[in-house]
């Protein structure tokens, strides 16, 4: 999508290039479709009904939680709501960031879409009227386990809403009220269902967890790329990438990889010049083993995109509403732990792909097992070189092995044990996507051993594709002669990455 264009929510369309993009801020708008209005009227006047027959109905006219069998009284309905909204306000930490609290929000708005959850077209207007106009509530990282939905940082979000709480609105930071009366938008009051069908989802573990799977899906491109670098700068061999090893061990990360890894590295004069007469008879495996190691990353990254993708248009919250049946059922769709699994099992992955790239950097500054000047400086020992650079790729590398350690096999009893298991499903996304920002310092770490080491070769080029980023990387950072800053060098090759600079080499591999 290359257009600004408006974004059609109806609970069932949205995908995965429509949540990069709207992360991205391309959208000019965000609006209901006619059929989701449709299904929110059906839900609400359901709703009505249940509430006209007295019946006592969870959340409805019933209190929450353990409290689950108080009757609460026809003319204190919206007091019920209101008094939910304020005491599940317990978030705690720093503010997540706008962008993940905005997701977070049409998130929302899409699974109510489907009129299972008996809220009024309003409050869904409401909350795509905040985004529209820049209100985006202030949210604490931490205070949800992720079952029962994300209760408190979604009543924070809620809170803006009802004209409380804390807002950001054209960078400024504001309580509620002042932040929708500056927007011209009217807080609402909620009714009957409302307050607990707004905060009773998983909402806050899905726009976590989704800004990290954005992240890592061009991360696990780049670590290619760079091993690929890294490999030439070592004169390591192409022949374990032979697509016949990976038919005859079909996993499809395998094959991709080792695709992308002879794609990269064809019209290397680099290799050429050593075809003949090396003495290694095979590379180590930070090398050799690339296909099945960043390979089974990949794997683990596209089962990861699945559980979201399901979730992504899935109702997740509870009591819920089923108005064709003349039925309501109280069940389990707020528990995060799809999720949550998910989450743990993408930090392990993309760790890997970090761990595999640190090792690459050891080689390469390692005379013995390089044969380039010691840390990829002259005068080494006047000069430090890379040394450091090393041991910060390792640091990063190690951290990653405690913030692999599963959030989701953990659990605690809360609300008086009547909700007993738990998902940690935040928990996880958080720890996903600092692994995934981990790793991403430790490929930048890499690219900057690679572009060093590659100095050395010259005028020796590398493969035809992998020489695009090679030539870019030597345009803005110098050969390393003597000891400088090197943070300041990561920074440059930081800033590469965020403008795109490598972006029309990744769209070449696969």
């Amino acid at each position: 999508m290359k257009q600004r264009t408006a974004l059609s929510l109806d609970g069932f369309s949205l995908s995965f290039e429509a949540v990069a993009y709207f992360l991205a801020g391309h959208y000019r708008d965000v609006k209901l479709a006619p059929k989701a209005v449709k299904a929110v009227r059906k839900g609400r006047a359901f709703v009505e009904k249940l509430l006209a027959r007295g019946e006592p109905i969870y959340g409805v006219n019933t209190g929450f939680g353990k409290l689950a069998g108080v009757r609460i009284a026809d003319d204190r309905l919206e007091e019920l709501q209101l008094n939910l909204i304020r005491s599940h306000s317990c978030g705690v930490g720093a503010p997540l960031p706008e962008s993940t609290v905005r997701l977070a929000m049409l998130l929302r708005v899409n699974s109510l879409c489907h009129g299972n959850s008996g809220v009024r077209v309003d409050v869904l207007e409401s909350l795509l009227a905040m985004l529209r106009k820049g209100v985006t509530p202030w949210v604490p990282e931490k205070g949800s386990v992720g079952a029962s939905g994300d209760l408190a940082p979604l009543s924070h979000i809620m809170l803006v809403l009802i004209g409380e709480g804390r807002a950001y609105f054209k960078n400024k930071l504001m309580n509620g009220r002042a932040a929708m009366k500056a927007a011209g938008i009217k807080p609402l009051t909620l009714r009957a269902k409302e307050g607990l069908a707004l905060i009773n989802g998983t909402q806050i573990i899905q726009a976590i967890g989704l800004t990290a799977i954005i992240e890592a899906r061009t991360l696990v491109k780049l670590g290619d790329l760079t091993a690929a670098m890294s490999l030439e700068a070592l004169r390591g061999t192409d022949r374990a990438f032979d697509a016949r090893l990976a038919k005859l061990r079909p996993h499809p990360g395998h094959a991709l990889v080792a695709g992308n890894m002879r794609k990269l590295m064809r019209g290397s004069e680099i290799r050429e010049s050593h075809r003949f007469g090396d003495e290694r008879v095979q590379d180590a495996y930070s090398l050799r083993c690339i296909p099945q190691v960043h390979g089974a990353v990949r794997d683990g990254l596209g089962w990861v995109i699945e559980v979201f993708r399901r979730e992504l248009n899935a109702v997740t919250d509870n009591p819920i509403l089923f108005p064709d049946d003349n039925d309501v059922v109280s069940g389990g769709n707020f528990h995060g732990q799809p999720l949550a699994m998910a989450l743990d099992y993408l930090a392990i992955a993309i760790a890997e792909l970090g761990a595999m790239a640190e090792r690459r950097v050891e080689s390469m500054v390692n005379p013995d097992l390089s044969n380039l000047p010691p840390f990829l400086v002259k005068e080494s020992g006047l000069n430090s070189g890379l040394m450091i650079a090393q041991v910060t790729a390792a640091a990063l590398a190690s951290e990653n092995k405690v913030l692999c350690h599963p959030a989701s096999v953990d659990t605690i009893p809360t609300s008086a044990n009547k909700e007993d298991h738990v998902s940690m499903g935040v928990t996880a996304a958080r720890k996903a996507l600092e692994v995934i920002g981990n790793v991403r310092k430790i490929i930048v770490i890499e690219m900057l051993c690679a572009r060093c080491a590659l100095e050395y070769h010259r005028p020796l080029k590398t493969g035809t594709l992998t020489e695009k980023a090679v030539r870019l990387l030597m345009r803005n950072i110098k050969p390393l002669t003597r000891d400088r800053r090197i943070y300041e060098d990561f920074e440059t090759i930081e800033a590469l990455l965020d403008k795109g600079a490598f972006d029309d080499v990744l769209a070449k591999l696969e």
